[in-house]
């Protein structure tokens, strides 16, 4: 049982980190005009994507300095995330 919860929470660590690039890669392609945010799909699919991920980034984006335009949370996210999945995949490999 046990094993199987440390699964889950990888599991979806994991998909956090996939939306955390998928937003990297949209704010890429909206700020070089590749898409247009006045296509109803793109700004839909931007502001579930801000939705998912804002209360999780906010409180890291407090915490670190300001580095001007460029903003460091969803790296910092990612590394927490990996550490995570590398921390329960040692507990549940002891299980």
């Amino acid at each position: 049982m046990a094993l199987t919860l440390i699964q889950i929470i990888a599991y979806l660590a994991q998909v956090l980190t996939m939306l955390v690039i998928v937003q990297f890669v949209m704010s890429l392609l909206i700020s070089f005009n590749v898409v247009n945010m006045h296509n109803r799909f793109v700004e839909g699919v931007w502001h579930g994507i801000n939705a998912l991920l804002d209360p999780v980034l906010n409180p890291i984006r407090r915490l670190m300095p300001h580095t001007g335009m460029i903003d460091f949370s969803p790296m910092v996210l990612i590394i927490l995330l990996r550490i995570v999945i590398i921390i329960l995949g040692n507990v549940g490999s002891s299980l």
